[in-house]
């Protein structure tokens, strides 16, 4: 976990600081983008084993993000947030190739820190199962 890289992309401040406390806590290497257009910048910088990515963002907004970065052409998972609870924001998210959906108002931060470590499992064992093939 040490090594592991989370990009948090959360515009709302109070959120993102308890976001980053309780992935520190957990042992992740944590850094934050407060938009789109930051989170896109802090991937090209340094690749994230995961981003957290909030839909609704100042400047560009989470599916702007996840159409610069489509499933098929990326290596780390995506957790898509929202406040919307409409089932028409979350088909767009999976449509755009988010691994997976967290409503805020639904969901505790264990049950995010849950996702992300499930998320990383799952992208280990791929990881390993492609470098075995090849």
């Amino acid at each position: 976990m040490a090594n592991t890289y989370i990009l948090i992309a959360e515009d709302d401040a109070v959120l993102r600081e308890v976001y980053m406390k309780k992935f520190n806590i957990s042992g992740y290497n944590i850094r934050t983008a407060e938009n789109g257009e930051e989170a896109i910048a802090e991937i090209q910088n340094k690749e994230p084993d995961i981003l957290i990515l909030d839909i609704n963002m100042p400047i560009l907004d989470g599916f702007g993000v996840l159409e610069r970065y489509p499933k098929a052409a990326r290596k780390f998972p995506v957790i898509m947030l929202t406040n919307f609870q409409d089932d028409k924001y979350k088909s767009l998210g999976l449509e755009l190739g988010a691994d997976d959906y967290f409503i805020k108002s639904e969901m505790t931060i264990h049950k995010l820190l849950e996702m992300v470590e499930t998320l990383l499992k799952a992208k280990q064992y791929f990881g390993e199962k492609q470098d075995g093939a090849a």
